[in-house]
């Protein structure tokens, strides 16, 4: 591969990242991060855009959004993310998941993940959904 084909395929993911991102975490989120980089975390932003949203978050046809964002979820759960897994609770329902199908997944890592990591998520996803403007008492 050429330094111009590497360049073109590294641009079109950064932009196709760029695209989902936003799409996912929604257009203030995005704007938020990187309008608050600075010289220091500037790499990390591009490199998050490029390569996880540039092409782990690309197949829809395989794997829809939805589900993606679900999975997401539960691995954030298991390294006990909760300011990352807001954002993802977020992107959750911008991509059509449930209120129930977010509780399930919550659920299910009790099992997998301890008590102690599904609280700190059930109180970080209750933060995300509160925020949203969702009623949690009558889902």
């Amino acid at each position: 591969m050429s330094n111009n084909e590497a360049n073109n395929s590294k641009n079109s993911n950064f932009e196709n990242g760029l695209k989902v991102r936003t799409q996912v975490m929604g257009e203030a989120h995005v704007q938020r991060s990187l309008n608050s980089a600075t010289p220091f975390t500037q790499p990390l932003q591009d490199w998050i855009i490029e390569h996880a949203w540039g092409s782990t978050w690309q197949d829809d046809e395989i794997l829809p959004l939805k589900y993606r964002s679900l999975i997401t979820i539960a691995f954030l759960i298991a390294q006990k993310s909760p300011n990352e897994l807001k954002g993802h609770v977020r992107g959750a329902i911008n991509n059509g998941a449930s209120v129930e199908e977010i509780r399930e997944v919550l659920m299910h890592s009790l099992p997998y993940c301890g008590a102690p990591a599904a609280q700190e998520a059930f109180r970080a996803a209750i933060d995300a959904l509160t925020e949203l403007g969702i009623d949690l008492q009558h889902p």
